[in-house]
């Protein structure tokens, strides 16, 4: 029973991140005055799948997320921003917190740093499957990446060099290059990654 309620859970999740993200995608198409069409040009994304992300209607990848913000001239943090104040005391549910999924869609990051520290701190629940990648671009110079593996096993890749850890093992890296995650093994991965954006460049 638990593995068939799974899909349910996770569906949840991103559904939550496909209605955040499909009102503002609309909000600053509608700004810009772009039509479905014209957006779809200019992100290389499909005017059907804008059309359901802006419907809450689909799951979008972090591709897909990232075609868009640079097409509407945002960052793909600011996304995710919600525009309301927030009380000082905040409470996320599961149902509240997005989740990101990779292309490859063995890897959930679901986002439960706080969202108004996203220009310079992240961090995230990361759940993979084995065999599960994540390619990230370069953040900005000087940015670090930390991985603290709770269940199974990673490796990350940077600049050609990569290194395993396993639960109760960190691993941390500079991300203003371009870094790959892997879970590698077997069993499934769990793990918390943090991002330190904008910190001192590393010699």
């Amino acid at each position: 029973m638990q593995d068939k309620d799974k899909p349910r859970e996770l569906e949840a999740g991103a559904m939550a991140l496909s209605g955040q993200l499909g009102k503002t995608i609309q909000r600053l198409r509608k700004a810009y005055n772009l039509s479905l069409s014209e957006l779809a040009e200019q992100s290389g994304v499909a005017k059907s799948i804008i059309s359901q992300i802006e419907r809450n209607e689909t799951n979008p990848t972090l591709a897909t997320i990232w075609r868009l913000s640079q097409a509407l001239d945002v960052s793909i943090e600011r996304f995710l921003v919600s525009s309301d104040e927030e009380p000082f005391i905040e409470h996320a549910t599961r149902a509240d917190t997005p989740i990101l999924v990779s292309d490859d869609g063995k890897m959930r990051l679901a986002i439960v740093g706080w969202l108004k520290t996203v220009e310079w701190l992240q961090w995230y629940d990361v759940q993979a499957e084995p065999g599960g990648a994540l390619d990230s671009d370069a953040h900005q110079r000087g940015s670090v990446e930390s991985l603290s593996v709770i269940a199974g096993m990673f490796e990350v890749e940077v600049g050609g060099v990569t290194k395993i850890a396993r639960a109760g093992e960190s691993l941390r890296y500079r991300c203003d290059r371009q870094h790959i995650i892997r879970c590698v093994g077997s069993e499934p991965g769990h793990a918390i990654m943090v991002v330190i954006l904008k910190a001192a460049v590393m010699e």
